[in-house]
Parts: C-alpha cells; sequence; structure tokens
C-alpha cells in the first residue's frame, strides 16, 4: 500500500511544490491511517489543513481507496 501511497503523492507534489512547499510520506499504517509531513511553505502556511483534508487526503483516498485518512505530523 505504501507504494500506491507514493505514487499518488507525486501526482500531489507539483501542486505543493509550485507555492513554495512539499509533502514526505512519514508512514502508512495497517488499518490505512496515513501519516505525512508537510514541508516548505506548507508547513508554516495557515491553510495547511485544508490542503491536507481536501486537497491530499481526497487525491489519496481516490487513487488508494484502503486509505481510511490522513494526518499530519
Amino acid at each position: 500500500m505504501k507504494e500506491k501511497v507514493e505514487k499518488a503523492l507525486k501526482k500531489i507534489r507539483p501542486f505543493l511544490q509550485a507555492d513554495g512547499g512539499d509533502v514526505q510520506l512519514v508512514d502508512v499504517s495497517e488499518d490505512g491511517v496515513v501519516k505525512v509531513k508537510l514541508t516548505g511553505a506548507c508547513g508554516g502556511c495557515p491553510m495547511a489543513q485544508m490542503t491536507l483534508k481536501t486537497g491530499i487526503e481526497r487525491v489519496l483516498k481516490e487513487e488508494v481507496p484502503e486509505i481510511k485518512s490522513v494526518e499530519a505530523i
């Protein structure tokens, strides 16, 4: 499942990088919880939580249906 998540993150990454940010995969648990770290401009952005839920989590759930949630650490 981790490989599928990485592949999906590659689709998202250019949009984040265009705004000076990025996302790093930290962990994928057996129960479908993905942990990521927002870096660069995304790390301190007031809109980071919205980016995480409406952007990253939505795309990951579409690409990898086994994903239950995405959390930033």
